[in-house]
């Protein structure tokens, strides 16, 4: 089962610009997403896709300089810059992860690639912090929602047309563990608030590769950690 990561990743944001090459820890945030997903087991390649935009010759620029592939594509749909990756891989399986998540669960994502199998999509069920989850989905799902899905949510968001009409695909549920259900925790990076928070994180643990379960339970024993971004929403999908 051929299975890779594309990591969407641009130096845009209207939030927190030039967020993913920002410091954390002793490294950056773009080393923190990339060195957890190349822990994922059962991947053979880890790709940072970002834009054509001049602004991310610095995301290329990184990814060169750290030995991590690199693919560019469209700014705006992200749909077809995934497709576009992917196609140059052959892969059977693609996992999505956001470049703004520098604490993503490679162990839960372990978890997610060992079940999926001969299925579309696979459903993360359970309620977890914002930042941790991954997505996986077949390339033959993938090439079907570029196909068919044409409304701008379903170009920017990549998976979004498979959950707007679940009937369409084959799924499989994957339960996510006790110890990760706590959505009142924000661990993802969009604004000053959050980067206070993950710098915070990467403080304490100084360690790229710890466990998701371990920020979780360091961020529950340390409320004022917690709230330093728990009063930040969440961009709606349009």
């Amino acid at each position: 089962m051929k299975t890779i990561v594309i990591i969407q990743a641009r130096m845009g944001s209207s939030r927190l610009p030039g967020k993913i090459l920002k410091p954390l820890g002793d490294a950056d945030v773009l080393t923190y997403v990339t060195s957890r997903c190349r822990k994922i087991q059962g991947v053979g390649e880890v790709i940072v896709a970002t834009s054509l935009l001049p602004q991310d010759d610095a995301v290329e620029k990184w990814c060169t300089e750290n030995g991590v592939a690199c693919f560019r594509g469209s700014e705006d749909d992200v749909l077809d810059r995934y497709v576009q990756c992917a196609k140059q891989y052959e892969p059977e399986y693609v996992m999505r992860v956001t470049s703004d998540c520098p604490f993503v669960d490679y162990e839960m994502a372990n978890d997610i690639v060992a079940i999926m199998e001969r299925v579309d999509i696979v459903d993360v069920v359970g309620d977890m912090p914002r930042g941790l989850a991954v997505e996986l989905i077949s390339y033959e799902a993938l090439l079907f929602i570029h196909e068919n899905g044409q409304e701008e949510r379903h170009r920017e968001h990549v998976t979004y047309y498979a959950y707007e009409y679940h009937e369409q695909f084959q799924r499989v549920s994957y339960s996510v563990p006790v110890n990760r259900l706590y959505p009142e925790l924000r661990v993802t990076l969009d604004t000053v608030e959050d980067y206070a928070l993950c710098q915070a994180v990467a403080s304490h643990f100084n360690n790229p590769l710890v466990s998701s379960s371990d920020v979780i339970q360091y961020l529950v024993e340390h409320p004022e950690v917690a709230k330093l971004n728990a009063h930040i929403e969440q961009k709606p999908v349009i």
